[in-house]
């Protein structure tokens, strides 16, 4: 073996180290749910739709459309006292009711990390787009449930994508 042979596989070497050394390094690491745990009460594929509903007498209009088939599914997430989501996105749009106790949401995008505090009987929609990063928690000492009913690709497993902390230095925790 020459001595250019062997230089040049000791370079490659060092090279393939150090880049292995920094994917490990500077890849963030995502934030997983602590304290909470899923229970599917269903989950079904729907064909395209279009609704639309407008209701004068209540000055009410609604409108919704599907243009390829869909998955629906429901969960019921506890969340135990300090339980936390973690950051996470969705493949869909989800809609989120709390049916007992107070959950806190957090925005990743809001520079302020402002608590938006949902009590038994509120709610909201979350992830308008794919890049919609947030987290819930419970910051209460009593167990909090949600109601989830999540609209995603047919297929699409998971219902949740766990992301890396925004590095927001606002937030609390």
């Amino acid at each position: 073996m020459t001595l250019r042979r062997i230089f040049t596989q000791a370079l490659l070497v060092c090279l393939v180290s150090t880049a292995v050394l920094c994917v490990f390094k500077f890849t963030a690491k995502a934030t997983p749910p602590s304290g909470l745990s899923f229970t599917l009460v269903g989950r079904a594929t729907l064909p395209e739709f279009r609704v639309k509903r407008k209701d004068k007498a209540l000055d009410w209009e609604m409108e919704m459309e599907a243009e390829q088939p869909v998955d629906l599914a429901t969960q019921i997430v506890t969340f135990q006292p300090g339980g936390f989501s973690g950051w996470h996105t969705h493949p869909g749009p989800v809609f989120f009711t709390v049916r007992t106790g107070s959950l806190t949401v957090y925005e990743g995008n809001d520079p302020t990390c402002s608590p938006h505090i949902f009590t038994a009987g509120t709610g909201a929609v979350e992830a308008a787009t794919s890049n919609h990063i947030h987290m819930v928690r419970n910051e209460t000492g009593s167990i909090a449930e949600a109601v989830v009913t999540y609209i995603v690709p047919v297929g699409a497993n998971p219902l949740r994508t766990d992301l890396p902390d925004p590095g927001n230095s606002n937030c609390p925790f």
